[in-house]
Order: C-alpha cells, then sequence, then structure tokens
C-alpha cells in the first residue's frame, strides 16, 4: 500500500525509470499505483522520456498501462512521443507509437511548433533512416484518404 506522500514520488520516479531503461522499476512503480501519463513536476511525461531516449520496452509497459501516445510533454524535455523518435530516426519506436494510434501530424508546442512528419521529412543525418520515418509516418496519411479511384 502506497501513502499520499510515497505516491506524489511516484511520477518523478516513474519518469526516472522510463528514462533510464529501468523496466524492472517501471513495472513495480506502475503496481503500485503510478499512472502512466502523470508528469514530472518539469512537466515531462515518461512516455515521450522514453521515446526520446529510445527505450522501447519502457515505452510498450508505459502504453499497455494506458499512457497516451498523443500527450505532450512541457518543460525543458517538451515535445510528443512520436516527434522525439522521428527526429532519432527510431523506426522501432515510431512503429510501436503509430500502433497504438500517435497521430503522426499533430504539433508540437500545443500545435504551434511541427509534427512527427515535419522533423522526419526536414531532420537529416548521414546513416539514419529518416526517409523510411517519413514512409512510415505517411502510409497512415495514405490509408485514411481511401482507394484512389480512376478515370476510365
Amino acid at each position: 500500500m502506497v501513502n499520499n506522500r510515497q505516491y506524489k514520488k511516484l511520477a518523478r520516479r516513474l519518469c526516472g525509470a522510463a528514462e533510464q531503461g529501468r523496466v524492472g522499476e517501471l513495472t513495480r512503480l506502475l503496481r503500485l499505483g503510478a499512472a502512466p501519463d502523470d508528469r514530472r513536476p518539469d512537466g515531462g511525461t515518461a512516455l515521450y522520456l522514453s521515446a526520446a531516449q529510445g527505450e522501447v520496452r519502457c515505452a510498450e509497459l508505459l502504453l499497455a498501462a494506458g499512457a497516451s501516445p498523443n500527450l505532450e510533454s512541457h518543460g525543458p524535455r517538451d515535445g510528443l512521443p512520436l516527434a522525439a523518435a522521428a527526429a532519432h530516426a527510431d523506426t522501432a519506436m515510431v512503429g510501436l507509437l503509430l500502433a497504438h494510434g500517435a497521430d503522426p501530424e499533430l504539433k508540437e508546442r500545443d500545435g504551434a511548433g511541427g509534427s512527427a512528419l515535419d522533423w522526419a521529412r526536414g531532420w537529416r543525418e548521414p546513416g539514419m533512416p529518416h526517409g523510411e520515418v517519413a514512409e512510415m509516418l505517411e502510409r497512415p496519411r495514405a490509408a485514411s484518404a481511401g482507394p484512389v479511384k480512376r478515370a476510365v
């Protein structure tokens, strides 16, 4: 059983475990009652931190526990999980987040910034699969557009 004082610390500890890839601790904290969308005092979310660090197993746990893939992190580590994964060209993380409903066109900074698709299209580093990530992010758009009708 967790008392109120301990519960207040869970969000900070959950985010730290997610960011550092400590799967066992993350699992334990979720079982103790940490909410997967809780924020650190500076506004950071566990899912964003795990996405920014490429911690796929932690992101899987958070998403399975109900974390929102479209919840923006605020503060010094601000942004959307999918945008962080796209900027790092992390195809595994991008695939995981898309499978859980992340929106490739959702803009960061409460709508004033770039989207994951913008990051993937505009960020190119040698040896990094940003083109592949952009294709992954464009697939949901193409699927939602439906079949193309051709004139006969």
